[in-house]
């Protein structure tokens, strides 16, 4: 049997004679005949597809297309919970200084973009944006923002980085589709398998909407590389080599992640030569790919000569080496056609190779060629945590647990060696590179929770081969006549002379496995949608703390407060300390100068920080004063419970910092005791004096955070802290956002550092901000008790904990700048108000008298805080549509004294 693909392919070789073509020819004719017609019977297969002939899936065109739609539409559509229930904001660490660059290279071009030096990061190192990043996702969002707006479509380039990875989902879904079909030659897997993609867990995370990371386009960059390298290999043309070589520019210009492209494609070249499957079209397809592929690849400033330097890519360069020998050897062998001739070519390739490995592994030793630590980590995963704690610090690059591939790929773990299986039964060039990439992925992804990203596309596209494989063939033995809706699935079979005749598994069997395989698609729908929705739209800058009893949502928004603050009330030119996460987010929120930021480039600048965090406040004090800082940012979470807090990760700073400097500060064993790290009594004295654990427990010890603990419990790690009555000498608190999420110190100049005999006895100010601290001078006063919160004017709401707490309360009013609070205490919780103006009914001193007005704050069981529904022992009343009492509470400024009445 032939086709037109044999025909042009023997009318192509009939009219090659000379050059390369001569010379593939004559190693094609140098097999023995039962090695060729092994050859073409592989080939012919593989043109075939993997499980059945070619592409009878009965799908019309334009329903195909129109169904590919959808599943586009439907991976935009997935990703768009947090745009709805957030707004329109970036989201996490990174992706705000993806967008900080954004808006620098659409406003001033790609030119500047690529000499820009900017001066608000790594003070006073700095650092050159062009050549120390990937700008593909920038340029990419950039040139989006310009055909919009030359199309006379306003945009604000916010939106266009918010949408951007929602909109390349949909791309990453046709590229899966491409590749599927391209292997297997049928539609409906390449249907299946790019609805997979557009909707699985593991690639939604990096890719909702205001997710603006690398990853969101990288990976369409991935698996679209992937695809135009089948097609180069299935057809030979240099065409297609060379768009897989711009693909790969793109992937390069990207993500880090290229150095998976330019690995994976050199072992499925060696793999298919080792299997005896090299072609004319192999040869061409890698040759073309490799020169250009390389070329544009150093035109990234960040990569340069990287790509002939770093360990990571001499996979590559050897593999083109070997191509190159391999075919003149076999053309060399053709002519001579002598035995001795054979044997001394051999020897000569043999020699020529086992050089080249010996030159690659001297550069190595010699350390001209160099493994990064990544790399080396995924070789080793216990590397990082030896040598590099920087990189074992980042929870993405932690081994991922076996809880996490369910939960990131569901019903594509059981099926993907299902795929696999079928791939193996017929293993085509496409199927045997789909195998390496799924086996290599998988290796990966267990070894580094971050390249869960490079697994999830190829299991689902091995998912999606292994399922449409199942439901064809169970579906055939429903309708073995080809009639009826159940032939949509799989088409008549052909009747073949000597065939044999194949057991049919029972109707109702069949039946059952359909059934079984479209409720678990049903569940892997609901699971992705369920992910979606919960687990990954939650942005970093805006914490869901969950529900209210009455339904209502309860977000903390400090992060931003705290920027906003930082913006409005700090000189623009202050430098700000902090640990590295929060760099990038103060440098595009707040516009101000920060010692450290995501980049992770400077081990030693790294290390400075942590020094300073974990040694005592007068040690850190010279430390601060050397890079100019001006304030200090810390996360504390211990009344609220957030536990991704500065003391949880307080290790990390330690480990670097005494990595760097082993003799200068503590090390890690110093802040453990017999009860290990514990911010209570029974922990460590180093632990209780180091900079980091006053500055996040300074002023907590007065703080009542939950209903029947004492004051100084902290609800992140179940402890009464230690230290209640922490005093500064060398900083002073000037901001603490609502929830104390966010603290920030400004470090004072040396006239000004208080003594510790002065600091012991100095009162402590309750300062929330620059302009609007309360310093001790402030009276608080007992006002009444009040039935309406219509009474409470140009008021803000402030509930949780801040309803229950006198203190608590007192500082957000404060820090607010409002003259008067209203508490209406429940359990641990309640309602409060903070507001300017008090319009009494006829009483200023309240209109309410007993039935739950005399009932106490958590914190102070000698203020009162009101009461709220069944806590109040009267009837609610008249006119209220609630049964609550308000105690109210004035602000005076300037008055000496100060006095807490009851009711």
């Amino acid at each position: 049997m032939s086709s037109k693909h044999d025909k042009k392919k023997s009318k192509h070789q009939a009219s090659s004679g000379t050059g390369v073509d001569a010379l593939l020819d004559a190693f094609s004719n140098s097999k023995n005949a039962s090695m060729a017609a092994k050859t073409a019977e592989w080939e012919q297969k593989g043109d075939a597809g993997v499980v059945g002939d070619d592409d009878l899936s009965g799908i019309p065109v334009i329903v195909r297309y129109g169904i590919l739609g959808l599943i586009c539409l439907l991976s935009f559509a997935i990703r768009l919970f947090a745009v709805v229930r957030y707004e329109s904001v970036i989201h996490e660490f990174d992706p705000y200084f993806n967008f900080r660059t954004t808006k620098y290279l659409a406003s001033e071009g790609f030119l500047e973009f690529l000499d820009w030096f900017d001066d608000r990061g790594w003070y006073p190192l700095g650092r050159i944006i062009g050549g120390t990043i990937y700008p593909g996702l920038m340029f990419t969002a950039a040139v989006m923002y310009w055909v919009l707006n030359f199309f006379n479509v306003t945009v604000n380039i916010r939106e266009v980085c918010v949408f951007c990875a929602p909109i390349f989902a949909g791309n990453t879904a046709i590229a899966s589709y491409l590749l599927t079909t391209e292997v297997t030659k049928r539609s409906a897997a390449g249907l299946l398998a790019a609805a997979f993609a557009g909707i699985v867990p593991s690639y939604i995370s990096r890719s909702v909407g205001g997710s603006y990371d690398n990853e969101g386009v990288a990976i369409f960059a991935l698996v679209f590389t992937f695809y135009l390298w089948i097609k180069a290999v299935h057809t030979g043309s240099m065409m297609w080599a060379a768009l897989t070589a711009l693909s790969y520019f793109y992937m390069v210009a990207a993500w880090g992640g290229y150095v998976f492209i330019i690995n994976i494609i050199p072992i499925h070249v060696l793999a298919l030569i080792v299997a005896g499957r090299f072609s004319k079209r192999l040869y061409v397809a890698y040759s073309t790919f490799y020169v250009l592929g390389s070329i544009l690849a150093m035109q990234v400033p960040f990569v340069g000569f990287n790509v002939i330097n770093q360990a990571e890519c001499a996979a590559s360069h050897g593999v083109f080496i070997l191509l190159q020998v391999y075919t003149l050897v076999t053309f060399v062998v053709k002519a001579l056609g002598e035995e001795v001739i054979r044997r001394l070519v051999y020897m000569a390739a043999l020699l020529v190779i086992s050089l080249v490995a010996v030159f690659i592994v001297s550069m190595q030793l010699l350390g001209k060629v160099q493994w990064t630590g990544r790399s080396l980590t995924l070789l080793d995963p216990t590397y990082a945590t030896k040598y590099i704690p920087i990189i074992a610090s980042v929870s993405e690059h932690q081994p991922t647990t076996w809880t996490s591939f369910f939960f990131d790929l569901h019903i594509l773990v059981p099926f993907s060696p299902v795929g696999l299986y079928f791939l193996f039964q017929n293993p085509s060039d496409g199927a045997i590179f789909l195998i390496l990439y799924g086996t290599l992925s998988w290796y990966f992804a267990g070894v580094m929770v971050r390249l869960m990203l490079t697994l999830a596309p190829i299991a689902c596209i091995l998912s999606a081969i292994g399922i449409s494989a199942i439901l064809r063939r169970f579906a055939a033995h429903l309708a073995p006549d080809g009639n009826g809706f159940l032939s949509f699935f799989s088409p008549k079979p052909s009747k073949k002379e000597g065939a044999k005749p194949s057991s049919t598994p029972p109707s109702g069997l069949s039946l059952v496995v359909l059934v079984g395989m479209t409720l678990l698609l049903c569940l892997f729908g609901y699971h992705a949608n369920y992910v979606s929705s919960i687990a990954y739209s939650s942005p970093s800058i805006v914490i869901d703390a969950g529900r209210m009893p009455d339904g209502r949502r309860v977000m903390f928004d400090d992060y931003r407060e705290a920027y906003f603050w930082l913006r409005q009330n700090t000189d623009p030119n202050a430098k700000i300390l902090s640990w590295w996460d929060y760099g990038y987010q103060m440098s595009a929120m707040a516009n101000r100068t920060v010692i450290v930021d995501n980049n992770t480039w400077n081990n030693t600048h790294i290390a400075t920080v942590g020094r300073a965090l974990a040694s005592t406040e007068e040690d850190a004090y010279p430390i601060l004063e050397s890079l100019d800082v001006d304030y200090v940012l810390v996360i504390f979470g211990g009344l609220t419970g957030y536990s991704s807090d500065d003391i949880n990760k307080f290790l990390w700073p330690v480990r670097i910092g005494s990595g760097v400097f082993p003799n200068d500060m503590p090390n890690e064993k110093d802040f453990f005791s017999d009860s290990g790290f514990d911010v209570g009594p029974q922990g460590s004295k180093v632990l209780h004096n180091c900079l980091a654990y006053k500055l996040c427990y300074y002023r907590f010890g007065e703080t009542v955070g939950e209903y029947g603990k004492p004051p100084g419990f902290d609800r992140a790690r179940n402890k009464v802290i230690a230290v209640k009555n922490i005093q500064l000498t060398t900083l002073e608190e000037a901001f603490t956002s609502e929830h104390w999420i966010v603290r920030i110190y400004k470090v004072l100049p040396r006239p000004n550092m208080i003594s510790k005999k002065k600091a012991s006895k100095k009162k402590k100010a309750v300062s929330s901000s620059g302009n609007s601290g309360a310093p001790a001078q402030d009276v608080v006063e007992y006002v009444g008790c009040f039935s309406s919160e219509n009474m409470f004017v140009n008021k803000e709401y402030t509930g949780g904990a801040a309803g229950a707490n006198f203190n608590l309360i007192r500082h957000t009013a404060t820090a607010k700048g409002k003259r008067y609070f209203a508490t209406a205490r429940g359990g641990p919780d309640g309602h409060g108000w903070i507001f300017d103006t008090l319009a009494h009914k006829g009483n200023p001193q309240g209109d309410m008298f007993g039935e739950g007005c005399e009932r106490p704050c958590a914190d102070e069981a000698k203020t009162v805080c009101g009461c709220m529904d069944d806590f109040c022992t009267g009837p609610p009343p008249p006119g209220e549509e609630h049964n609550r009492r308000w105690a109210v509470y004035e602000i005076k400024r300037g008055k000496k004294g100060s006095s807490r009445r009851a009711a």
